[in-house]
């Protein structure tokens, strides 16, 4: 699998299991000019909760775990494509959360997905 091939896999794993869950995908590669959200999601309930998802992928641990790229100043960088979304909404939005998901493509068997809820 080339670099291309993997961040695909990766992302389509992680709208699968998302939609495992109920959730409804609103949209995927959101962008702007500022950058690229890579799933936002709306989780049921009582009250729905708007998800932006961040997904990284690997194919092994030699650098680390997937979630662990997800630095900083790429939640900071989150947290700012989110306010752009949030502006261009022409529909009330409720409450939102940023979330991860990080996948590792597992050389035999199945993903390994971990999700991890409100990261910033």
């Amino acid at each position: 699998m080339d670099r291309d091939e993997v961040w695909h896999t990766g992302e389509d794993l992680a709208a699968a299991h998302l939609a495992s869950l109920g959730w409804r995908i609103i949209e995927r590669n959101w962008r702007c000019s500022a950058g690229e959200l890579d799933i936002i999601a709306v989780e049921p309930g009582r009250t729905p909760v708007v998800v932006i998802c961040e997904v990284k992928t690997r194919r092994s641990t030699a650098y680390g775990l997937p979630i662990e790229a997800i630095t900083a100043t790429k939640m900071a960088k989150l947290r700012e494509l989110a306010h752009h979304w949030l502006q261009l909404q022409r529909r009330r939005v409720g409450e939102i959360r940023i979330d991860a998901i990080g996948v590792l493509l597992q050389a035999r068997g199945s993903a390994v997905i971990d999700h991890r809820r409100g990261i910033c």
